[in-house]
């Protein structure tokens, strides 16, 4: 129950902290800025204490251990892979082009029989 409260807290920190964004519209955009950022670290700091908050700062860490383990393509490979996508994304556009003249020419010319002049 207790971690349910400090939970809601740090809600409603983060929440004020942008409250606080709208409510100082005649003050300079630095301090509005400032009041968000201030809002969102009181609620970290307060969901900082909360079992799901500790386990989910544990999940981030150990997330960025496992993304320094991952082998990551060579900038050639990386071209070559956006090269194929690029390729891919034109053939489909032209496909998808022919397909819609083709079925406007059906419906429009052929069917409806509204020719364009």
């Amino acid at each position: 129950m207790a971690d349910k409260l400090k939970f809601m807290l740090a809600l409603l920190l983060l929440a004020a902290g942008v409250t606080g964004f709208y409510l100082l519209r005649e003050q300079p955009m630095i301090l509005r800025v400032l009041s968000v950022f201030a809002g969102l670290g009181a609620g970290v700091a307060v969901a900082w204490f909360t079992a799901p908050g500790r386990r989910f700062f544990e999940f981030a860490q150990e997330a960025v251990v496992e993304t320094k383990k991952v082998v990551w393509p060579s900038r050639k490979e990386t071209m070559q892979t956006t090269g194929i996508v690029f390729a891919f994304v034109l053939a489909m556009a032209i496909v998808l082009w022919m397909t819609d003249k083709g079925l406007e020419w059906v419906l429009y010319d052929l069917v409806l029989g509204w020719k364009k002049s």
